[in-house]
């Protein structure tokens, strides 16, 4: 039997595991948690047939893992709204790309681009799916698996698998009419954005934030442990009154600027401060097709942050 050299299988798999059950999961914390429940799995029980490619086996693990951890997660109670966990993307974050290497194309042959699937939007998304759904729409639309490949990897029938496909591409039609390509040109629009933000929430110039949201904009808060916005603020007279007095009350706040989930969000860092205020977070923009910005995503809970490059 041929010795197993584990830490050159880890070192070779672990990336793509772990993009795998970040996107499954929409968490970064989980996906460090399965990723490594998978290669303990592996070293406890490995395949009977070692010599056969690892990578088919350390797929259905991972994937039967994230689909209980998925269903463990809906039936608790989260308090107030749900919210992807940042990641450092592209050029501009301090920590390599946690799935995508500098100077790597983001693309696959599947329907999806490997960024575009990581992007908040996308992620928001596959919420709506089932796991399984999400399981099949990952591997088929995503990573380009075949079906047969699809059927081993959840242990499915081929059939199953082209049904459960089906609904999943239906549940995301909407997000299909607004797709979310991370282009070059998004990219620079979405900092453009950001600096406008910026300028008017700094001077509070009312007049400048209305014309840079939408009038349907919503605000969308992940406080975790930390105090929050429990609900979805929608319409900008509203999302306007919680910026500008959010910003009064934490007062001085470090800025920058980085590429998270494939385009320009904010670090913010407000300081030394004592719960339930947080003491830092993350702000993303969402364009519409006319430019305005359609939703702010804040996330400040802890266990979200921790693929976020805030030592800059």
């Amino acid at each position: 039997m041929t010795a197993i050299d584990y830490a050159a299988l880890f070192a070779d798999e672990q990336r793509f595991l772990w993009g795998l059950c970040y996107r499954m999961t929409g968490n970064a914390a989980d996906a460090d948690e399965l990723t490594q429940d998978t290669f303990v799995r592996a070293l406890e029980r490995p395949p009977k047939r070692i010599d056969d490619p690892w990578r088919p086996w350390l797929v259905r693990v991972a994937m039967n893992l994230a689909r209980d951890r998925l269903r463990r997660r809906r039936r608790s109670f989260y308090r107030g709204t749900w919210l992807p966990a940042p990641i450092g993307t592209g050029d501009d974050a301090v920590l390599p790309a946690y799935e995508i290497p500098t100077g790597v194309a983001g693309s696959t042959e599947g329907r999806y681009e490997l960024l575009e699937s990581v992007s908040f939007a996308f992620l928001l998304a596959l919420e709506a799916l089932t796991p399984s759904q999400r399981a099949v729409l990952l591997l088929r639309d995503v990573f380009d698996y075949s079906v047969r490949e699809a059927a081993d990897a959840l242990g499915m029938s081929e059939a199953n698998v082209k049904v459960t496909h089906h609904r999943a591409r239906r549940a995301m039609a909407a997000y299909d009419r607004q797709r979310c390509v991370q282009t070059r040109d998004l990219q620079d629009r979405t900092r453009a954005a950001l600096e406008r933000f910026l300028t008017a929430l700094s001077s509070a110039d009312g007049a400048a934030m209305e014309a840079l949201l939408a009038h349907d904009v919503r605000h969308l808060s992940d406080g975790g442990e930390y105090a929050a916005a429990h609900r979805v603020v929608l319409g900008r007279d509203r999302v306007m009154r919680l910026l500008f007095g959010l910003n009064r009350r934490r007062g001085q706040t470090a800025v920058s600027v980085c590429n998270l989930n494939g385009l320009p969000a904010l670090l913010l860092d407000f300081g030394r401060r004592r719960p339930p205020v947080a003491p830092r977070g993350t702000l993303q923009l969402e364009l519409g097709r006319d430019g305005r910005v359609a939703a702010v995503h804040a996330v400040l809970a802890s266990r979200k942050l921790t693929a976020v490059p805030f030592s800059r």
